[in-house]
């Protein structure tokens, strides 16, 4: 349960961190699945990349279509100039996602719980949706920049709603790339919105709003096992990661069921496949 006081910091910081939420075990035991996942991955299948730079330019149907599968996506810098990897498939790929909380056993596990209903209650979700999962490597030496953005930007509702679940499995530091946030910046504007019209995405400019800057940002460096929750229109970014260490991290994108979801957001559910909360 959150105490007053961690409330009060998430409406008025839009982020609250919340330590030694998950245990070793359970951090572990995703850890060891989404290693298999990865080594049953056959690289043949797909080289997309997940980069979220120009990321209309970028998008491709393999993209699309893990909106309600289990897929898995290199890193930008995965490959050298003859289009070989230049690690071990095991430290090329940047992400799994985006449905392992509704089709994976071990995931939707770690994803659900009387704990994680709680902080969503507390948070004043009144009906969570999960709609997406995302297990996050931050590969040592080549973990891709994370933009500045909003998670509104990809799941509009009206109100907004969108709520993140952050989870860190390794310790996240200045070194291998910890996330950054603006606290407060969620009292200001949506800047953009990812839109999909059947196979083709676009981002629309809503706002001229610069993004923060080092003088605003402030570093979120947490241990393993944190969780870290916060608001659809936080500012939120993480640097590359140039170290040897890995940053692993998982994360779950939640709205609540009460708002109106936007038709256009890019990953959709009908009643062959419903959202489901925690």
């Amino acid at each position: 349960m959150l105490s007053q006081e961690q409330i009060t910091q998430f409406h008025q910081d839009g982020y609250v961190i919340i330590p030694d939420f998950k245990s070793t075990e359970e951090i572990a035991a995703l850890r060891e699945r989404a290693a298999m996942i990865v080594n049953d991955f056959d690289p043949a299948s797909s080289a997309s990349i997940f980069t979220t730079k120009e990321q209309e330019k970028k998008i491709d149907h393999y993209f699309l279509n893990s909106a309600n599968n289990i897929s898995c996506f290199f890193e930008e810098e995965a490959f050298d100039a003859n289009g070989n990897l230049g690690q071990d498939k095991s430290l090329s790929i940047n992400k799994i996602g985006h449905a392992m909380h509704d089709l994976d056993p071990v995931f939707s596990a770690f994803s659900r719980g009387p704990a994680l209903a709680n902080v969503a209650q507390q948070l004043g979700l009144q009906k969570p949706e999960i709609w997406q999962s995302m297990y996050i490597f931050k590969q040592p030496g080549i973990g891709g920049e994370v933009r500045w953005h909003q998670d509104a930007t990809y799941f509009e509702t009206d109100p907004v709603s969108v709520t993140t679940f952050w989870f860190a499995l390794e310790d996240a530091t200045l070194e291998n790339g910890c996330l950054w946030a603006e606290p407060g910046g969620h009292k200001t504007p949506m800047r953009e919105r990812f839109v999909r019209h059947g196979d083709i995405v676009t981002v629309e400019k809503l706002s001229d709003m610069p993004w923060p800057s080092d003088a605003t940002a402030v570093p979120l460096e947490v241990k393993a096992g944190t969780l870290v929750c916060f608001h659809g229109l936080l500012p939120h970014y993480s640097a590359p990661n140039r170290s040897p260490i890995s940053r692993h991290a998982y994360t779950l994108h939640v709205t609540d069921g009460a708002t109106s979801y936007s038709p256009l957001n890019w990953i959709q559910r009908d009643a062959s496949f419903p959202v489901s909360g925690f």
